[in-house]
Order: C-alpha cells, then sequence, then structure tokens
C-alpha cells in the first residue's frame, strides 16, 4: 500500500513539473529593432537572473507581434507603433500597455545622396525629392512599426518611387539595411538599428531630426481573458520590470560605440 501511496505521488510529481516549468518562461514578441540592436541581449539577461524567470524572445515587425498575442502565441509584446498598440488595446486582446523608451527614426542611403536630401529635417519634404528623382527605396513591406510609418510618410508627400524603384523586401530592419547598401538605395530605419549595421553597410544617415519621426516604444500584456492559457503573471512581472527604476537604467546605459540609441520613457 505504502509503494502504491508513494508511486502515485512520484507520478503526480512529474506530471506536474511541465506545467511548473511552464510558468518559468515568458513568450515575448517584439520588433526586430529591440533585436538586431543588441538592446535585448543587455536586458533579458539581468531581468531572467533576477526572477529566474527564462524569456524567450521572437523578433518580428510590430503588425506580426501583435498578431502573434491575439492568437495567444506569446503573453507579452514589445512594439513601436502606436496607433496599432492601442487599436490591439481598445479591442480587448491587450492590457496593461506602458511606455518604456523611445528614439527616432532617420532615412539613410548612399554617400553620394543621388537625390539631394542630406541635412533635411522636413521628412515629408525628403521623401518627395527621392520620388521626384527616380532614385531607388527598399521599404520595409511586412507591417512592422516602420513600414506603417513609411507608408504614412509617402502618403502625406503625395508622391512615392514607382516602379523597379521602389522594392518592398517584405524583411526585418537589418536586412533591408544591407539591401539598400548592396542596391545604392535609401530607406527608412531606426537609429538603434542603423547604429547595428552601419559599419558593415557604409550607408550615411541624410535626414534626420524631423519631430514627426519620433519612435515611441510601448509594451503591452495579452489579455488573460480573451487567452486564457497565456502567462499573464509572468507577463506583468516583466512589464513592472522593464519599467522600474532598475530596467529604465538598463536601457539608458545601452550605448554600443559610446552612443546611447534608447531612451527611458517610463511614467514614474
Amino acid at each position: 500500500m505504502q509503494r502504491r501511496t508513494f508511486s502515485i505521488l512520484l507520478l503526480s510529481v512529474l506530471l506536474a513539473a511541465p506545467m511548473a516549468q511552464a510558468q518559468e518562461t515568458i513568450r515575448l514578441s517584439t520588433t526586430t529593432s529591440t533585436e538586431n540592436s543588441g538592446l535585448l541581449k543587455l536586458l533579458l539577461p539581468a531581468f531572467e537572473a533576477k526572477t529566474g524567470t527564462k524569456v524567450h524572445v521572437i523578433s518580428v515587425g510590430t503588425g506580426k507581434a501583435l498578431e502573434l498575442g491575439k492568437n495567444g502565441d506569446v503573453d507579452v509584446t514589445l512594439v513601436h507603433a502606436r496607433t496599432l498598440e492601442d487599436k490591439f488595446v481598445a479591442e480587448g486582446w491587450g492590457v496593461d500597455r506602458r511606455d518604456v523608451m523611445y528614439n527616432d527614426f532617420i532615412v539613410v542611403g548612399p554617400a553620394g545622396d543621388p537625390a539631394g536630401v542630406k541635412g533635411n529635417q522636413d521628412v515629408i519634404a525628403a521623401f518627395r525629392k527621392i520620388a521626384a528623382s527616380g532614385s531607388r527605396f527598399i521599404s520595409r513591406g511586412d507591417n512592422s512599426g516602420t513600414d506603417v510609418m513609411e507608408k504614412g510618410y509617402w502618403q502625406q508627400a503625395g508622391a512615392k518611387p514607382t516602379g523597379a524603384a521602389y522594392v518592398s523586401a517584405g524583411l526585418g530592419m537589418g536586412e533591408v539595411l544591407n539591401m539598400a547598401a548592396e542596391m545604392r538605395a535609401y530607406t527608412l530605419t531606426d537609429r538603434a538599428t542603423y547604429g547595428a549595421y552601419k559599419a558593415r553597410t557604409g550607408l550615411a544617415v541624410l535626414v534626420e531630426g524631423d519631430r514627426r519621426m519620433f519612435n515611441p516604444y510601448g509594451i503591452i500584456a495579452v489579455n488573460p481573458a480573451r487567452q486564457k492559457g497565456v502567462n499573464y503573471k509572468g507577463a506583468k512581472q516583466l512589464i513592472d520590470w522593464i519599467t522600474s527604476p532598475e530596467g529604465q537604467a538598463k536601457i539608458a546605459d545601452f550605448r554600443p560605440g559610446g552612443e546611447q540609441l534608447f531612451f527611458p520613457s517610463a511614467a514614474r
């Protein structure tokens, strides 16, 4: 009888172990900029060491990152497209959205600058000049935060490159920067990913400083009322840490090559 009782208890422990292990993992969908820039390699080990929780990262464009949340494939998402984020929350897919940090978008291209946009602080005027010059432009084309912003600029410009001059890549930011370098083309990028790829691409920063190029990031937990299987406790734990003084200081400390690429913005 004792042996049977022991066997039942052992079986219960073994069956419970995978469930306990699952609770120790947080699934995070995030943009390619946080991954490609190297920021997550600084942030997440500090969080994991403090909490004993493993973060599994899925790095995609913002649109796809939010879709993963809608499908219950992740527990929390860190993205940068405020209109899409607000829609995600308003439709009931996300909760507990918090500001995390910001950087900015820049237009980069060949140092020779065939469209003559260098030094322009008006991004819409620069886009018009790129379109009028017939210069090639590489678009993310992936419904990422960068892609949404770029499409808005073309709409405001009332012009857009046509035919072979406009390449919709459907790729992440790092890959698009490599394509722009190879094809001597222009592209819109976040400053952080450009910083990580600058040396290998040789692309020059040509347009910066327009307030319309402000690029804020937010973190959102997937709503456990909509997706019962999500690890909401873990998601909230990550949100609380990344917006805490400790997490915000880590973001400010991320300075590859001595340049600060992200600026903390969580409300105290």
